[in-house]
């Protein structure tokens, strides 16, 4: 189990980055906001989970270790696996996700791509208070450092990697923006990408 990876970042990309740990680049998958709190050529300290598959071995990372826990937790659920899991992640926080579970809030569960009535009333049973009571606000993210460019073609391309069409993703990123046109920094990604994930709600296009 590898529980924690301490390195330089070499990349960034939509899903995941590129940690160096010793001379070796390890690839963490992660969510948007994890993601928006790095920076190429910075130290990055991510809490980890190791998914192992017969045909791979898949590293996930998180801003913390109560991020990770939520994670191996949901995976617990039928029918949730580390793609899910990572979802509902990346569309609510760990107090979120216990708040949608402890009040049986399936609007809130579906709003994540993937989950249906069925799949929400499934996660409600068999979770109970396994993810325990919410414990406060989300932690914040490293502050980002400032970035030239507009960061909205970005968020674009996260939503359709998690199922919507590029239309419904553009909409949804224009709702959130309100029409401005002002440009999404990077310390923004994040924020607006969570924002169009619930205007979306769970229905893909």
């Amino acid at each position: 189990m590898i529980a924690s990876v301490n390195g330089t970042v070499l990349a960034v990309r939509l899903d995941a980055a590129v940690v160096e740990v010793g001379g070796v680049g390890l690839l963490v998958n992660a969510t948007p906001t994890t993601l928006a709190g790095l920076r190429v050529g910075a130290p990055a300290r991510l809490s980890t989970s190791l998914v192992v598959r017969e045909d791979a071995l898949t590293l996930f990372g998180f801003a913390d270790a109560d991020e990770r826990d939520v994670f191996e937790i949901l995976q617990t659920v039928s029918g949730v696996g580390p793609r899910l899991a990572l979802a509902m992640l990346a569309v609510h926080t760990p107090d979120g996700l216990r708040r949608a579970v402890a009040t049986e809030d399936l609007a809130a569960l579906k709003r994540v791509p993937g989950i249906g009535h069925k799949g929400a009333q499934r996660i409600v049973l068999e979770l109970g208070d396994r993810l325990g009571a919410p414990v406060g606000t989300a932690p914040a993210s490293a502050a980002p450092a400032t970035a030239p460019g507009d960061r909205r073609e970005q968020v674009v391309e996260a939503l359709v990697g998690l199922g919507w069409t590029a239309k419904a993703a553009t909409d949804a990123v224009t709702t959130v923006l309100d029409g401005s046109l002002e440009p999404v920094g990077a310390d923004e990604v994040a924020g607006v990408l969570r924002a169009a994930l619930r205007t979306l709600g769970g229905a893909r296009v």
